[in-house]
């Protein structure tokens, strides 16, 4: 499927970004709504094999922490471009705006899309499956009565909504302080510092982040994590109300909730994974490609969250098409920028901690047994 699907799913994302300015606006709406679709439809055809893998490659779960963890660091770095060609997208029209421009988006797109093509290419060339995978046959129905299952399995659906609620946090992160070092701290320039800021601190955890999650509990450390996260933002909100705002104070929160970040960032596919393990065991559950569906599909929540999130607070900056305005902004209107900036930030990692410490139920002590139990399904399987 990743080789099959690697060269249309690049071509739908430039087809995108290719349009006609003169176009009315109700067939520029319609072109996006049709290639926008045709790209998320292809891009899953490689995003759940893509997730699938980890199971067929080790059913060792300490095994499976290192590969959540290098999933999560080419993921970064295959970030980073995208991240620095965003920032270069604007185009200066006068002293307080600029403007999209068109062309270097495309430009930018096609060269990430040829990058994407050969990281397929080579994921496909390199990955060997080595434990055997036989899904039960399927039946009339049998997709609905998979989705039964996961609903009431309560390890998956912790960590699903866990998962869409830490992404929405990251996105609206990533989108959010591009307005906000354009409007609140006038430094357009260093938009991409709290993104580099937040990211920095998973170069050295992860060189440790699948031992310390191995030996005290991948659910302890994401959680324990996160929570730490939340508290650096509910700091700079305290501080807000003393009137004690600073650009540099804010990426030294960023810097500091990125250490407690980066544990969940880079093992959140294994506690994906223990789910799926779960439900296998328990459930006799072993739909691999329908589990990672669904939980493709509750990130995909997680960005639309992070969508609303983002333009709620924007309606009150004077947000208008694609320019950056910044005429006419009230200090009490900045000042509730501000205080969004950090107290959505704050709540969501709130609710991923909840849910990780007090709902997901896979302890350290319980994924010890779970890994018994699932070699003594495989071991009767064979």
């Amino acid at each position: 499927m990743i080789r099959i699907f690697a060269l249309p799913v690049a071509l739908s994302a430039v087809l995108m970004f290719v349009g006609n300015p003169a176009w009315a606006d109700s067939t520029k709406l319609a072109y996006i709504y049709v290639t926008y679709i045709l790209f998320g439809m292809l891009y899953t055809c490689i995003n759940i094999p893509y997730g699938s893998l980890a199971q067929v490659i080790t059913s060792d779960d300490k095994e499976r922490s290192s590969l959540s963890v290098f999933r999560s660091i080419g993921s970064t770095f295959g970030a980073m471009p995208a991240m620095v060609l965003a920032s270069m997208m604007y185009t200066k029209i006068s002293d307080t705006e600029s403007v999209v421009d068109p062309k270097k988006v495309l430009i930018g797109t096609a060269a990430i899309s040829v990058c994407s093509v050969l990281a397929y290419l080579l994921c496909y060339s390199w990955t060997k499956e080595r434990v055997e995978s036989r899904p039960a046959p399927r039946e009339k129905g049998q997709t609905m009565k998979v989705i039964k299952v996961l609903l009431k399995s309560r390890p998956f659906m912790a960590v699903s909504l866990a998962s869409m609620l830490f992404l929405a946090a990251q996105m609206f992160g990533q989108g959010y302080n591009t307005y906000l070092f354009h409007n609140y701290f006038n430094k357009p320039g260093l938009t991409m510092l709290p993104t580099v800021f937040q990211y920095l601190p998973v170069a050295v955890v992860m060189f440790f982040a699948a031992r310390l999650g191995n030996k005290l509990g991948r659910r302890e450390v994401c959680a324990w994590g996160v929570l730490l996260a939340a508290v650096f933002y509910l700091v700079l909100f305290v501080l807000a109300l003393f009137g004690i705002t600073n650009i540099w104070l804010y990426l030294a929160a960023c810097l500091a909730s990125g250490v407690g970040t980066a544990f969940i960032f880079l093992l959140i596919w294994a506690l994906a994974t223990d789910a799926i393990d779960y439900n296998k065991v328990k459930f006799g559950l072993n739909d691999e490609a329908t589990s990672y569906a669904f939980y493709s599909f509750m990130r995909k929540l997680g960005q639309t969250v992070a969508t609303i999130l983002i333009n709620v607070p924007l309606l009150r900056i004077g947000y208008d098409g694609s320019k950056l305005n910044t005429e006419g902004l009230t200090p009490e209107a900045l000042k509730s920028m501000y205080n969004s900036s950090v107290m959505i930030p704050a709540v969501l990692f709130l609710l991923v901690f909840l849910l990780l410490r007090f709902v997901y139920p896979l302890s350290r002590q319980k994924i010890e047994e779970l890994q018994l139990e699932k070699e003594k399904v495989l071991g009767a399987a064979k």
